[in-house]
């Protein structure tokens, strides 16, 4: 090697890898310049969506800035919905009238912004649940806004909004006990069912798993069905009072058939099974009516069938009739609930094929045991007759009905 030569390094070059270095976060930037495309637009949401869309903003990054924009007209502060230092503009949510027409427009204009961006929905349910549950830092108006935005955004189904992230957040006992999410929850409730029905508002009740609790919207104090009437009827909701009251009965129904159901697989006294279902009938009022045809399904429940054996399964649901009869007659107590009974007993026998041949048989039986009185069973053949399997069974019963008939003669 030459003197004049430089030394070199021999063996293998080693490329490092270049670190990826993130950009600073500039949530201000980003809204000021969300803030400037308001402005140049004068709010018209059109226009605005457009230039949003063709914008290079990292939308990634900054998504509940973007949101705060849009609900509050600029940035927040962390924690609160105070207004942060900043551009701001008047188009926002919150700055419209507390009205659907003007609030309309800014939920249509989010769906459009989700259709391109659906990643969005995310950073929109992060904000929702910040300021639901931070309700109290609002003014009674902007509260009806959110209300009444809410409400637009689950009619217009908004792209992806699930219902617990509106009801949940809802449920903090501060908020609740000051009233404030009953009158969230009031003007939601009036402005859904402006366009929807109450069943499309009980499906969105039910996916929010608040179906069954109601009432946890209300201060404790007032956490009574009765509370809960006065102040939807006050509201003009009376047919989410109506479904609440049909809810509440479904439920005390049920809990007398659990009851009386353990009671008979038990095979208590039937002295105990009338003074518990009577304690049912009087605490929650139930229909005498309701009360017969639930007690007739739950004496069939408890009938022990064996396959396909006619004769054995005629002779365990006969043997049950007998056995509970009094219990039925306790409850029977007027020609219009004996008439209720024969309808239920028809079409159970019209629905079970186990039934089918049995009906003459247990109207005899209970006929026999004073359930149904003979004026009873002439009127049900002769035009009282429920229209399912109507031909069949009048005709299987037209032998002990012309029974009962030449005996009315002799007498």
């Amino acid at each position: 090697m030459s003197s004049k030569e430089k030394p070199t390094l021999g063996g293998t070059r080693i490329k490092t890898r270049k670190r990826n270095i993130a950009a600073p976060l500039d949530p201000a930037a980003f809204a000021d310049a969300v803030v400037q495309i308001y402005l140049d637009n004068a709010g018209d949401l059109e226009l605005v969506a457009k230039n949003i869309e063709s914008s290079e903003l990292n939308f990634s990054r900054y998504g509940d800035t973007f949101f705060e924009v849009v609900f509050t007209g600029g940035r927040t502060q962390p924690g609160t919905t105070k207004p942060d230092e900043g551009e701001r503009h008047p188009y926002s949510i919150i700055d419209c009238e507390p009205k659907r027409e003007a609030i309309l427009p800014s939920v249509i204009y989010i769906q459009k912004i989700l259709r391109r961006k659906p990643f969005l929905i995310k950073n929109l349910e992060n904000v929702m649940r910040r300021f639901l549950q931070s309700l109290e830092l609002f003014e009674e108006n902007e509260r009806k806004k959110l209300a009444i935005f809410t409400a637009l955004a689950f009619s217009q189904k908004l792209s992806g909004l699930p219902p617990e992230t509106v009801f949940q957040p809802l449920l903090k006992d501060n908020l609740v006990g000051k009233g404030l999410v009953l009158s969230f929850i009031t003007d939601f409730f009036k402005e859904y069912l402006v366009d929807n029905s109450l069943d499309d508002l009980i499906a969105i009740l039910k996916r929010g798993k608040m179906e069954d609790n109601l009432l946890d919207f209300f201060p404790s104090s007032k956490r009574s069905a009765e509370a809960f009437s006065e102040h939807f009827t006050n509201a003009g909701l009376l047919p989410l009072v109506e479904y609440n009251e049909k809810k509440i009965f479904e439920v005390k129904l049920k809990e007398m058939k659990t009851a009386v159901t353990t009671q008979i697989s038990d095979e208590a006294d039937i002295a105990e099974v009338i003074e518990t279902v009577k304690h049912h009938v009087n605490e929650a009022k139930l229909p005498e009516v309701e009360v017969v045809r639930l007690l007739w399904d739950v004496i069939m429940d408890a009938v022990q069938w064996s396959g396909k054996n006619q004769q054995q399964n005629a002779n365990s649901a006969i043997r049950q009739v007998k056995t509970w009869a009094e219990l039925l007659n306790t409850f029977c107590t007027s020609g219009k609930l004996e008439l209720e009974l024969m309808y239920k007993i028809q079409v159970q026998c019209y629905d079970d094929t186990k039934l089918m041949k049995l009906f003459p048989e247990i109207v005899r039986s209970l006929y026999d045991l004073d359930v149904l009185a003979e004026d009873t069973i002439l009127f049900w053949f002769r035009k009282g007759t429920h229209p399912k399997g109507r031909q069949t069974f009048v005709k299987s019963l037209e032998p002990f009905v012309k029974w009962l008939e030449e005996a009315e003669e002799e007498e």
